[in-house]
């Protein structure tokens, strides 16, 4: 009788469980648990703050992840909540929520999401979670928030930075920017890299884990050409803009450059989200931008 009672009980336990996922107008599974405190839920016009994970079930390997860097921030707009995807049951959820849904790789190829590849398999889910950290009412609170979130995050880097220097026993100097500069050579004192000046480049980007992601630089190249630079523009990333005016005609050195002066968020070829780089780097020549032409 007692056995009888206890399958029954673990037969319950295991419905209750399996039911836990309700599914959105779409089909997409999801289940939300409900923060304390908080019953109001979101409506149009608000803007939320919240970290979102997605995961491929079969590998459990992480796809991409906000969880320990820059939240994600968007406003609730009912004319765009999405089909198959975490915002369409946005409206259900409130301050301090948390959520989980699957997506399948098959549907999501159905509608043009996704392609069949090495990394999207056929009959595999993506597994997505999601917690809704903040509530605001007004952009300005938003880019407020954001603007700290940044700074944060790049803090954390410029330490990380800082311990590896220090590991390796690496002398470099630290903008007031973040970037850290090690300069074996200066250069030519009569000719440094300024605003709006020409610096040509020749550099091995690489990752603080030894990676290298890109050169211009070979040893069998003969007839390598440098990479031109017109500083200050925004044509490169901001850690070079930066660090390149701590060097002259024939200088040579290294940049260390936090991820929020580098890609950011945003992956880049053998560059993942919100990676550190580095650059041993060396100006070939700097010469003076010609004049815009006239209009």
């Amino acid at each position: 009788m007692i056995k009888s009672t206890l399958k029954l009980v673990a037969a319950i336990v295991l419905f209750a469980s399996c039911n836990q996922y309700e599914k959105a107008p779409s089909g997409m599974p999801y289940k939300i648990t409900h923060g304390s405190g908080n019953e109001k839920q979101l409506v149009q016009g608000e803007y939320v703050k919240l970290n979102i994970e997605y995961k491929l079930k079969s590998k459990d390997s992480i796809l991409s992840s906000t969880y320990g860097v820059i939240p994600v921030y968007f406003p609730v707009d009912t004319a765009r909540l999405g089909k198959y995807t975490f915002t369409e049951i946005i409206l259900k959820c409130r301050k301090g929520d948390k959520v989980e849904f699957s997506l399948s790789i098959d549907t999501l190829v159905k509608m043009g999401a996704l392609q069949i590849n090495s990394v999207f398999k056929a009959n595999d889910v993506i597994l997505g979670k999601a917690e809704i950290v903040n509530v605001f009412n007004d952009v300005k609170l938003v880019d407020a928030d954001y603007k700290k979130e940044q700074d944060t995050e790049k803090n954390k880097e410029v330490a990380a930075i800082a311990a590896y220097l220090e590991k390796n026993k690496i002398t470099a100097i630290k903008s007031p920017e973040g970037v850290f500069i090690a300069i074996k050579e200066a250069g030519d004192a009569t000719n440094k890299v300024d605003s709006g000046k020409i610096a040509s480049v020749f550099y091995k980007g690489y990752t603080f884990k030894g990676d290298v992601f890109d050169s211009n630089l070979s040893a069998k190249d003969s007839i390598a050409k440098p990479y031109d630079v017109k500083v200050g523009t925004g044509s490169v990333i901001p850690g070079w803009d930066i660090g390149l005016k701590y060097f002259a005609k024939g200088g040579k050195g290294s940049l260390y450059i936090p991820a929020m002066l580098a890609y950011g968020p945003q992956a880049n070829g053998g560059i993942k989200a919100y990676e550190n780089l580095a650059f041993d780097i060396e100006v070939k020549d700097v010469t003076v931008a010609p004049a815009a032409p006239k209009k």
